[in-house]
C-alpha cells in the first residue's frame, strides 16, 4: 500500500495482543500483496486483466469490491473502483485493511487500540480510564502546525481520514474525466465510526469541491468534517465541534 503503519495498543493479555498483533501485521501485507495495482501477480491484477474471476480471488477481494460498490452508490459516482476503465481498489484498500486490523486487536482483548495507516486512524476502545484518544489533524497551509484535534470522547469506535494534495499532489482523479480533480480545497478530513468509509468519503468530498461536498458530507450519519480550501478558509460540518478536543 506504499505507506507506514502504527500500532497503540493498550491492556489485555500480553501473550494474546502480541499474537493478535502478529496477524494484524501479516494481514496488512496480505491486503498489500492481493490488492496491489503494481504487481503484476497480484490478485487484483490479475483480475483486472480477466486470468481470475472473482470466486477464483480470496474471499476478501469480493467483499472489498462490494464496499467499493457500494461506496460509489452512496457517493453518486464521485467515488469509483476503476481508473481509466481498469480495476482499482486503492481508494478503499487502505482504510479497510487499518480498520481490519484495530478490529483484529479488539477482538484478542485490548482495551484501546490505535492504528494509523498514512496518517489515517483508526481507534477503538480507550487509551486510558477516562482518557479519549486524540489525533491532530494537519494543516497543508502550515507545515508542522495543526488545524483541529479530534477526540474520541465520548464513543467506542472512532475514524479520522484525510484526503488532500499535501502529501502525494494531485492524486486524486475525477472519476467523471479519469483526470486530477479540478477543486478548491486543499485538503478534506472526515471523522466516522469507522475508517473503511471516512475515507471514502474524504476521497469523494475532495473531488466534489468545498460547496458540493460539505453539502453531500452534512448529510451523512455519524459523519463530520473539516474541510480546507485554496484561499485558507476552513468549512466544517455542523456537529464536528463535539468532535473536538
Amino acid at each position: 500500500m506504499g505507506t507506514v503503519f502504527s500500532f497503540d495498543v493498550r491492556g489485555g493479555d500480553p501473550r494474546t495482543v502480541r499474537a493478535a498483533l502478529d496477524e494484524a501485521v501479516a494481514g496488512l501485507h496480505r491486503a498489500d500483496a492481493v490488492f496491489s495495482t503494481y504487481r503484476e501477480d497480484s490478485q487484483l491484477s490479475r483480475l483486472a486483466r480477466g486470468e481470475l474471476t472473482v470466486a477464483q480471488c480470496d474471499p476478501e477481494v469480493a467483499e472489498v469490491l462490494r464496499l467499493g460498490a457500494e461506496a460509489e452508490r452512496i457517493t453518486g459516482g464521485w467515488f469509483s473502483t476503476t481508473w481509466r476503465g481498469r480495476l482499482d481498489a486503492t481508494g478503499i484498500v487502505k482504510g479497510w485493511a487499518v480498520e481490519r486490523a484495530a478490529r483484529t486487536l479488539a477482538a484478542a482483548g485490548a482495551s484501546g487500540v490505535s492504528v494509523n495507516g498514512g496518517g489515517d486512524v483508526q481507534l477503538l476502545g480507550v487509551p486510558g480510564t477516562a482518557r479519549p484518544w486524540r489525533v491532530g489533524v494537519a494543516d497543508p497551509l502550515r507545515p508542522g502546525g495543526l488545524a483541529a484535534v479530534v477526540s474520541s470522547a465520548g464513543t467506542a469506535e472512532l475514524a479520522v481520514a484525510t484526503s488532500g494534495t499535501a502529501e502525494r499532489g494531485a492524486h486524486i482523479v475525477d472519476p467523471r474525466t479519469g483526470r486530477p480533480a479540478m477543486t478548491d480545497l486543499l485538503a478534506v478530513t472526515v471523522v466516522a465510526p469507522r475508517l473503511t468509509w471516512a475515507d471514502c468519503w474524504a476521497t469523494a468530498a475532495f473531488a466534489m469541491g468545498a460547496r458540493q461536498g460539505l453539502a453531500w458530507l452534512e448529510s451523512l450519519p455519524e459523519t463530520e468534517a473539516l474541510l480546507i480550501t485554496a484561499g485558507d478558509e476552513v468549512r466544517c460540518t455542523g456537529g464536528l465541534a463535539s468532535r473536538l478536543g
